[in-house]
């Protein structure tokens, strides 16, 4: 077993995250392997402190050669990990993000469930943080909206083209990995977990895709801007650049989340203004039953990030922001810079 740690600037958080990997409790051997690209804040010196002070397995240092043309950074960083020694022996391979604070189980529990499943690729989609006030409003969302896009149920059904993974989490069989050519495979793909997963599938792979609570993320958004940035970066990309795929986003969402509330208001001034009576109450009656869907859908999102069933109510104001994240993604891009990964920016 081999973990691969793509690392551009994490001196911050590779104290809170590598030694959770240094304690796993996996019974086989396994090998650290951190690829430090291109960073100017110390994350070698960083990891190679916290690697001499453990007993556990070892934590081998590598440095990311020069990012070739039509490369993404990360995936680039990534192939550089996997065709280290340890990787090229081993039969998984764990790819992990430097801000993923990991369980004392993870690698027996999900090296288990590979076998267990005969799976060629199985990820866990990290708990991320949600403190802040539009952290609490857009983090949840975000998952929510990625479970729309990528249903977890058809992800996971071989029968299914449908193939998503998460990248903080992406556990890979060696085999399964060589058999589709490797990061090759996925070298200009921003969007390089739910493309590595669409080629396992497209290979006759089977893949895995689950939430987890104990796999967190210690990284925090600064306000919406962190937030907004995040999404913006990729939100046209995974839209394949269609003009027509954003207009169809665009209005499917504002459709589905930002007309029921409208309904309502349209309804219940209606009908306090004396308007006529049945077009008022069939405003008012489709707005509440659709702002009553969509709540009812969204309860468990918000439970499972601490928030309580009022919270709920706030999806129609968190879809709005996303369309215009959505929107700013598609500008960007027209603009000649598309997305990026820690400061590195990539254009058209």
């Amino acid at each position: 077993m081999t973990v691969v740690i793509p690392a551009r600037n994490e001196a911050a958080v590779l104290p809170r995250t590598l030694p959770t990997l240094l304690d796993q409790d996996y019974p086989g051997r396994f090998e650290i392997v951190v690829v430090d690209d291109s960073s100017t804040d110390g994350t070698t010196e960083v990891a190679e402190g916290i690697g001499a002070g453990s007993t556990g397995p070892g934590v081998h240092l590598v440095a990311a050669p020069q990012l070739p043309y039509g490369w993404a950074g990360k995936v680039w960083a990534m192939r550089t990990g996997a065709n280290s020694d340890s990787a090229r022996r081993c039969e998984y391979i764990l790819l992990t993000d430097a801000d993923i604070a990991h369980p004392p189980d993870l690698l027996r529990r999900l090296v288990g469930l590979a076998r267990h499943r005969e799976l060629d690729l199985a990820s866990v989609m990290a708990h991320l943080r949600a403190v802040t006030p539009f952290e609490r409003l857009l983090v949840p969302a975000f998952v929510y909206f990625f479970g729309l896009l990528y249903p977890f149920r058809w992800s996971n059904d071989p029968h299914r083209s449908t193939a998503a993974a998460a990248g903080g989490c992406v556990l890979i069989q060696r085999r399964a990995f060589e058999r589709i050519g490797g990061f090759e495979s996925i070298r200009g793909e921003i969007i390089d977990d739910c493309a590595l997963a669409a080629r396992i599938k497209q290979a006759g792979g089977r893949t895995w895709l689950g939430l987890g609570r104990n796999v967190h993320s210690v990284r925090g958004y600064a306000g919406l801007s962190g937030v907004w940035h995040v999404v913006a970066r990729t939100a046209y990309t995974q839209l394949a650049y269609s003009p027509m795929r954003l207009l169809g986003t665009v209005v499917a969402l504002l459709l589905a989340f930002a007309a029921p509330p409208i309904a309502v208001v349209v309804g219940g001034v209606g009908l306090a203004a004396g308007a006529a009576l049945e077009p008022s109450l069939v405003a008012l009656a489709a707005g509440i039953l659709g702002l009553g869907l969509m709540t009812f859908s969204y309860v468990p999102m918000t439970r499972w990030y601490g928030g309580t069933v009022f919270r709920a109510v706030t999806l129609p104001l968190s879809a709005v922001i996303y369309v215009a994240m959505t929107l700013d993604s598609a500008r960007r891009h027209y603009a000649g810079v598309g997305g990026g990964w820690k400061g590195r920016t990539y254009g058209r």
